[in-house]
């Protein structure tokens, strides 16, 4: 079990996260929906798994994406955090159901379920990642069909996997270090670390980010 303190520190930023994914949800209908729609589901799933940070981060910079700002250039770095924020919720939605599928059908690989982990939440990840890849890139570039699918393949696939290298890290220091015995998905706890996880993936993937809109193979969002 995981240490009372630890516990209740996740159930707070769990409710946090849920109450500021709440609040994007409900402003971006209420006159800030995003050029790019995909957008409209990235900032909600961005505050779900960074809490405050992502509800400030579209406070910030999601809400110039509105349709009713103009076309001014962002700063740079603000669209490689856009972009970043754009592969996590990828990631977001591939690792959620890959973590609850391993430990649901008590899935391993080579007797491991960290590398069972590992597997079906990088695969989920990359499949959603394409997705919501393709539906940025390709109208943007007034792409369609097999053209927008492979751009969008060029455009996730380094971000996303700079982002599970951070990722995965984390998750091994905190199975294999830090908790003993291991967290399970049914405690907070367990969601919390993925959280932190998250955020060290975001980290690891902004330079990713930084580079692939430098050499125009993502669009600056």
């Amino acid at each position: 079990m995981a240490p009372s303190w630890l516990t209740a520190i996740a159930t707070i930023h769990l409710i946090l996260s849920a109450a500021s994914a709440l609040i994007v949800m409900g402003d971006i209908p209420a006159g800030h929906r995003q050029k790019i729609a995909v957008m409209n589901l990235v900032w909600p799933i961005t505050a779900l798994w960074s809490g405050p940070l992502g509800l400030a981060g579209y406070w910030i910079i999601g809400r110039q994406g509105a349709q009713h700002h103009d076309n001014r250039e962002k700063p740079f770095w603000q669209s490689a955090l856009i972009g970043d924020a754009h592969c996590g919720a990828g990631c977001t939605v591939g690792n959620f159901v890959g973590e609850w599928l391993v430990y649901l059908a008590g899935l391993t690989v080579a007797g491991s379920v960290l590398w069972a982990k590992y597997l079906f939440d990088f695969a989920l990840a990359y499949i959603v990642g394409i997705f919501f890849q393709y539906y940025s890139i390709a109208p943007m570039r007034g792409l369609s069909g097999w053209d927008g699918l492979k751009a969008a393949v060029k455009a996730d696939t380094v971000s996303l996997i700079a982002f599970e290298i951070g990722m995965f890290a984390w998750m091994a220091l905190a199975s294999q270090v830090l908790f003993r015995p291991k967290l399970e998905p049914t405690q907070p706890s367990y969601w919390y670390m993925m959280q932190v996880a998250m955020l060290v993936g975001f980290s690891t993937a902004y330079p990713a980010n930084w580079w692939l809109i430098r050499k125009k193979l993502k669009q600056p969002m």
